[in-house]
């Protein structure tokens, strides 16, 4: 199973933990032995932080001795005799109590600054999820769920759906399957990620590459000819993403980017195009044994489209949406090109050069300068009031807390109006040894109400990698590593806006394609002038804000060609879906017959091997590669609709907070998103916010 997926799954969304962790009300108590501060009580919190190995360990097998307990207590109710309080409450009850146990099992993974506990904490995670995994295919418990649906006992719209996605969970995983059907499901897993590695691997070699002279590599910048290694007087060229790259948007020389370009796309070789087929195929099977007719409707049901012909009609409609403004795009390039080679005819490895010259042309931007406006204070600084203004809220910094590490802070999250405690969030945002290494929000605690009427708010952990301070001075954030941060705190918000009964329905636990909007649609802060001066200030006098300059081209930065950007993606999102519904497709025929239709013309280049290297089709996102163009959809219409022309209008933010962040997943989110809009959403915000800047 790759390492996305389980961080997913039981970290951050924690699906098999809350859903099928069964018991009730157990307490854990701990005296960590390298605790930094002395624990206060905090209304609400009950996770537990800095544990030691020995006290993970211990967690972990209350955990799971408990769950198996309560389990086998639901599963021996009589059929005769089910009802919610004996099936569906201590469900619901152990989803309360256990998710911050095990959070506090799995988060010092990521962050403990000990190799001990860290080791601890992977192979807790390990056990824990093979744990879930097992409850989550308990035939006898499934049995006990399904007569209470089918009973006919009256209970509310949030308890009706809690117990749905119950059942879904358990017949995806095979629990209704015969004992002999499951094992093959079992041996069709195993094979699927042994294959995906093999795939993943493949893709990660490093040791393939081309020697290259000096005037092949023309047009290169001296900082990137200074790190390859030269080779009786010839450039060593590595077929990875961080040479090929360059190569592709630096090089003036069209043959060698043609070369370079054939050889990324022959890395996987053949091998890797059969085992993707293969992959395909094990797929479809999987699918089949669990009652879906094929791949990606099992993928996609417990998402927003629901079906594969869903996402198949609006990536068409999306690609012939784009139709336009790509060809004005492709116009440009081609001009382009004809003065700087005298040569209009395009081919695949012109578009990332090209595309570049443009913008060096059109887009008046300075990185390095632009870098110099955004210390790490200040930007953080910014971003909590932003979205205190935004969304009628009030952060209150507790100093004397007890965290992992000295540089840890700890907030606690009013309403600004009723000043109710909403939850608490940490910042652990500089690097150190041994700590998770992308920018990502972990959930600790989900807010929800106990069987002995008392709440639990949510408590949420935002990760990075910043630089620490240099000779006393704040460390510079690059402009990309802003708008992460941006939308990683707009997940921490969403968490604890989270306003649904059961734990289930936390704003880290949504259907994947509903997660991302808010983050999507508030990413847009990052690129308009008001909100972009809020976190900005030159580093040597903060009083300088960022230019209105500045901010519009950066704005005009990310949606340049942004028609033929999404072309691409969109030919990537059609393969994915095609191949995850048919049978026996050829996939390198697939992409020479789709390439010339989605890409205006353009063939695909001659010798080239796709299908050996897509690693999203191959591991993480098979049958969901449409999903963030989705998102994007949907975040620009919410813009455009709601925010566009008053940004921080708290009043337009506290009914966006109600009426989509409250609710979770303990609604239909494409009810909550039509209501909230008054309208299905549309694809035409989307593509006119993208077309106004582009060119």
């Amino acid at each position: 199973m790759s390492l996305r997926r389980r961080e997913r799954r039981v970290i951050a969304a924690a699906g098999a933990a809350a859903l099928v962790a069964v018991g009730l009300n157990l307490a854990f108590s701990a005296v960590a032995a390298h605790r930094r501060r002395k624990r206060r009580e905090l209304p609400g919190f009950t996770a537990q932080v800095n544990l030691s190995a020995a006290d993970i360990k211990r967690l972990a097998d209350r955990v799971v001795s408990k769950s198996k307990e309560t389990y086998d207590a639901v599963a021996a109710v009589p059929l005769d005799k089910v009802s919610f309080s004996n099936v569906i409450a201590p469900l619901a009850e152990l989803d309360a109590q256990q998710f911050p146990l095990v959070q506090a099992c799995v988060l010092p993974r990521m962050v403990s600054p000990s190799d001990d506990v860290r080791r601890a904490s992977a192979e807790a995670e390990k056990r824990l999820d093979s744990h879930f995994q097992q409850c989550r295919q308990r035939e006898d418990v499934y049995r006990v769920i399904k007569a209470f649906t089918q009973k006919g006992e009256r209970i509310g719209l949030e308890a009706t759906r809690f117990v749905q996605c119950m059942v879904r969970e358990f017949e995806r995983n095979g629990a209704k399957l015969t004992q002999s059907k499951k094992t093959e499901m079992e041996k069709l897993k195993s094979h699927i990620d042994d294959l995906s590695l093999k795939y993943i691997q493949s893709l990660n070699d490093s040791t393939k590459f081309l020697l290259l002279n000096e005037e092949d590599l023309a047009g290169m910048p001296l900082e990137f000819l200074k790190e390859l290694e030269n080779t009786n007087g010839k450039w060593k060229v590595l077929l990875t993403s961080y040479h090929v790259t360059p190569i592709l948007e630096h090089c003036k020389v069209g043959s060698t980017r043609k070369l370079i370009a054939v050889a990324y796309g022959q890395k996987g070789g053949k091998e890797n195009i059969a085992i993707l087929e293969k992959l395909v195929q094990l797929r479809h099977r999987l699918a089949r044994l669990l009652g879906y007719p094929n791949y990606a409707d099992y993928a996609i049901e417990p998402r927003m489209p629901r079906t594969s012909r869903k996402v198949l009609e609006f990536l068409e409609e999306m690609s012939e949406q784009l139709n336009g403004l790509a060809n004005r795009e492709l116009s440009v390039l081609k001009d382009l090109k004809m003065e700087e080679e005298g040569d209009a005819q395009f081919s695949v490895e012109d578009l990332l050069y090209y595309m570049k010259r443009a913008e060096e042309l059109k887009v008046d931007l300075d990185i390095g300068e632009i870098k110099q406006f955004f210390p790490v204070d200040l930007v953080i600084s910014g971003i909590l009031k932003m979205f205190q203004d935004l969304f009628a809220l009030r952060f209150e910094e507790m100093k004397d807390a007890e965290t992992w590490h000295d540089t840890v802070r700890l907030f606690s999250v009013w309403d600004a109006s009723s000043s109710d405690l909403l939850g608490y969030f940490f910042l652990d945002i500089f690097s150190r040894e041994g700590k998770y290494a992308h920018t990502c929000v972990v959930a600790l605690q989900n807010r929800c109400l106990c069987s002995n009427g008392t709440r639990k708010v949510p408590v949420a952990v935002l990760l990075s990698q910043c630089p620490k301070e240099f000779d006393g001075n704040s460390a510079l954030l690059r402009f990309p590593e802003v708008v992460r941060i941006f939308h990683e705190f707009s997940h921490v918000v969403h968490h604890i806006s989270n306003r649904a009964t059961f734990s289930r329905f936390s704003g880290l636990q949504l259907e994947g394609d509903f997660a991302e909007i808010p983050s999507l649609l508030l990413e847009n802060w990052c690129y308009e002038n008001i909100s972009l001066k809020m976190m900005s200030g030159f580093h040597q006098d903060i009083t300088k804000s960022i230019t209105s300059e500045a901010c519009q081209s950066l704005k005009r930065r990310r949606d340049i060609f942004a028609g033929l950007k999404l072309k691409q993606e969109i030919l990537l999102c059609l393969v994915d879906q095609i191949i995850h519904t048919g049978e026996n497709v050829n996939i390198d025929d697939l992409i020479k017959d789709l390439h010339p239709k989605v890409m205006l013309g353009i063939p695909l280049l001659e010798g080239n091997s796709p299908a050996s290297c897509f690693p999203r089709i191959a591991i993480g996102y098979d049958a969901v590669c449409y999903s963030y163009i989705w998102s994007e959809v949907f975040a620009a219409d919410l813009f455009a609709s709601k925010f566009k022309d008053d940004l921080l209008n708290q009043h337009a933010g506290l009914r966006f907070r109600n009426k989509v962040l409250a609710p979770g997943g303990s609604k239909n989110p494409l009810d909550i998103i039509s209501d909230y809009l008054g309208r299905e959403p549309s694809l035409q915000a989307f593509i006119q916010s993208r077309t106004r800047n582009s060119l």
